[in-house]
């Protein structure tokens, strides 16, 4: 390797040369930072300031610290080749978020000078991260799941140029859309119900060449990784072939709510109680027949029928779904229509709680309206069949607050059932153990994926039983890199939601199988070239890094030391985190590129009343949030020193003994929110941060410091308010608990 060689710059654009003494920042750089090269410019990231970088590049520097914009600007104008580079974010955490006063100036150089400290410490730690030479290059697509969402996934990525298979378990393609009569409209003037086109869409998948197609199949093993993943498919005959593929989408689908665990709403009572599936198939039936719907139970000429929506669903006993799903009142609305259209004196009433209909605004409501639907808001209690088979369906009126409001002499009761993933096995649920939601044993799923990993067979699923998917930060993604769900078995949806989404998690495969094929990270870190390395000499065999890997990126050799499997790493650094002994890092990131920034910072002694704060901050949320603070002109503490970190979960606990053995003050720790409705991008990271944090007390102790030195704070991309003042009444309590005794030792 060549010798370290490291160019300092300094920008005066955006305020800087105005509120900085920039030539003594140079100096701080030459003088304590060692660097070999130390300029200033205008406007370091304008086409000169960028080629004056790269020509002292091309002259032998290779380390390069910008001491200028926060790291998440201009990005591209500061991303030299073959080079590392540390971001001194001098305008938004500096400049923008300290007073423009003569009084403040004092602080804010001090602020500066020991950015520019760090940016050199850094630079001194990291390199340019290379590729692994061990990725994997194949660019097939695997899709699980023949339905809507499975065809139009298939078809996005054959029409991009990849190549496709797709795997379905039944002997044909449409999933539950080939079992509809028609489907919701999905087009202005949202009036009728249309077509459902799923004869034409899988005609159009099976006549496309970059497409197989296999029937009658499942998945039964799946190993590897992004790039190369090997996939067992097995016939019904018990016939299995091995394919190879860079990215899967799993679009296994729902299966409707089990109308039978109803009984108090009539099914099972009585053939003229059924679901919203069960209509589909009566109206599909009798068009096929060129005839009227009859009554299931006699074939007597339907009068009336009633729609019972939040069949089982929306549940706060937990004896049902908790959830809604989506699609069942423009589904009801559709099907109500199905009997006008037969005869327009049919009585239909849906008698809703809230009327939910996504996708159409309000024009698929008024249509069915203008065709004499009633609608009536209520809550149905049960629903009685005579012995003629006519219903009786008791509720309550929540219009006019009457509780024995009955609809009587009803041909035919619908339930809107709603749907169930079919996620395949819950590692965080065993078979038989009581289910969170309905206290009742678990049963046995089917696995859909059957995967090797060591975390589990399938991915991991969310509360509600859904794969695991962020709506908010990663939709798609799940804890399997390279594996995208999309669908019903991601998150309640209907058709044109399913379709959406299918595009989606085909446009993520693809990202996933081209990063992969030049050894990058997929997400969020998209094309990041690092990935662990690992000192094998000094690991402990703890297994705490493959324990807490959220993303199954880690198994064990025969040894039973650590085995990094590079194309399921997500780059968030939990292993690192997690190691008690430092033996794991990345090239442009490790303990020691974070502990020399942490060391690098000038301390002021206990009697000069300036104390320091180390904030560790998420570059995904919390990092953001202070930028946009500075933007906004929400001033802060003058006497933090912030440090982004890819995750709270890369938190290495010798960082906080390392802070607080230095004489810092105090140690914040801003991460994104933990729990079930969790905002960390990777998954886990915040959680197993708090989890770590909470056993701080006894180091504390031990080292004779009030248990308020360190405090751990969630917070959100959108605090932009909120973060100065956390850090402010932070700042205020160190001023209220006093210096730390460390200083000067």
């Amino acid at each position: 390797m060549a010798d370290m060689k490291i160019g300092a710059y300094v920008c005066q654009g955006c305020g800087l040369g105005e509120r900085l003494d920039t030539k003594a920042l140079t100096l701080v750089a030459q003088k304590e930072g060692k660097a070999h090269i130390v300029r200033e410019h205008e406007f370091l990231c304008n086409s000169q300031g960028v080629a004056m970088i790269q020509k002292d590049i091309d002259e032998g520097v290779n380390r390069v610290v910008i001491g200028a914009c926060s790291r998440r600007a201009k990005a591209e104008a500061f991303s030299f080749e073959n080079v590392a580079v540390a971001r001194v974010n001098l305008r938004e955490q500096v400049i923008w978020s300290q007073p423009a006063t003569e009084e403040a100036r004092e602080l804010t150089q001090e602020m500066a000078a020991d950015y520019m400290r760090m940016g050199c410490a850094e630079a001194k730690k990291i390199q340019a991260p290379t590729p692994n030479p061990e990725h994997g290059t194949n660019r097939r697509v695997l899709v699980v799941g023949g339905g809507i969402t499975g065809m139009t996934a298939a078809l996005e990525a054959a029409r991009a140029g990849y190549d496709v298979l797709l795997v379905e378990k039944t002997g044909a393609l449409g999933g539950f859309m080939a079992k509809l009569h028609r489907r919701i409209p999905f087009r202005e003037p949202f009036a009728d119900p249309q077509a459902t086109g799923v004869e034409a869409l899988a005609a159009a998948v099976t006549q496309e060449p970059h497409i197989t197609v296999f029937l009658n199949s499942t998945t039964t093993r799946t190993s590897g990784a992004p790039g190369r993943f090997s996939v067992d498919i097995t016939t019904e005959s018990g016939q299995t072939q091995t394919e190879n593929v860079g990215a899967i989408v799993m679009a296994s689908g729902f299966t409707p709510y089990d109308a039978s665990k109803l009984p108090e709403l009539g099914y099972g009572k009585s053939q003229n109680v059924v679901d919203q599936a069960g209509l589909e198939t009566l109206a599909r039936t009798a068009a096929a027949r060129g005839e009227p719907m009859r009554r299931p139970s006699d074939g007597k000429e339907i009068k009336s029928v009633v729609f019972v929506q939040c069949a089982g669903q929306r549940d706060a006993t937990g004896t049902h779904l908790k959830y809604c799903s989506g699609h069942c009142c423009n589904t009801s609305i559709k099907q109500a229509m199905y009997f006008k259209e037969q005869n327009p004196d049919i009585d239909t009433a849906i008698i809703y709680t809230d009327l939910r209909t996504p996708g159409n605004g309000e024009d698929f409501y008024r249509s069915a309206q203008k065709k004499g639907v009633i609608f009536t808001k209520g809550k149905v209690a049960s629903v009685d069949v005579d012995a003629g088979g006519s219903a009786v369906v008791h509720f309550h009126d929540l219009i006019l607050d009457d509780k024995a409001a009955t609809m009587k002499d009803v041909d035919l009761v619908v339930l809107a059932t709603g749907q169930v993933p079919n996620s395949g096995i819950n590692i965080d649920i065993p078979a038989g153990a009581e289910d969170v939601d309905t206290g009742k044993p678990t049963e046995q799923a089917v696995s859909v994926l059957n995967l090797t990993y060591r975390q589990g067979p399938d991915v991991p699923q969310l509360r509600y039983g859904f794969t695991d998917s962020h709506f908010i930060c990663f939709p798609y993604e799940t804890r399997r890199t390279g594996i995208y769900t999309a669908g019903p078995v991601r998150r309640p949806m209907d058709i044109a939601q399913a379709v959406e989404d299918a595009t989606g998690a085909a446009l993520k495969a693809i990202q996933a199988v081209e990063n992969a094929g030049l050894g990058r990270a997929a997400h969020p870190r998209s094309g990041d070239l690092s990935y662990p390395t690992f000192r094998r000499e000094g690991c402990t065999q703890c297994k705490r890094c493959t324990v807490e890997c959220p993303f199954g990126a880690i198994d064990e050799d025969e040894q039973r030391y650590p085995q990094f499997n590079e194309g399921r790493c997500r780059r968030c650094g939990t292993c690192m985190g997690a190691c008690p002994v430092r033996v794991i890092s990345f090239e442009n990131y490790s303990v020691d590129s974070v502990g020399s920034q942490i060391k690098a910072v000038d301390v002021p002694d206990e009697f000069s009343e300036k104390p320091r704060i180390l904030l560790l901050a998420c570059e995904n949320d919390a990092y953001p949030a202070l930028d946009m603070a500075g933007v906004s002109g929400h001033t802060s503490s003058a006497f933090i020193r912030t440090i982004p970190v890819r995750c709270l979960g890369s938190v290495n606990m010798i960082w906080i003994t390392d802070a607080l053995n230095s004489g810092y003050d105090g140690v914040m720790l801003m991460g994104c929110r933990h729990g079930d409705e969790y905002q960390c991008h990777f998954v886990k990271g915040s959680e197993l941060a708090n989890y770590r944090m909470s056993k701080i007390d006894d180091t504390l102790k031990n080292l004779n410091l009030e248990k308020d030195r360190v405090r751990v704070l969630e917070v959100a991309i959108a605090d932009i308010a909120r973060v100065p003042e956390l850090i402010n009444d932070y700042a205020a309590k160190i001023q209220e608990i006093g210096m730390s005794p460390f200083k000067g030792f």
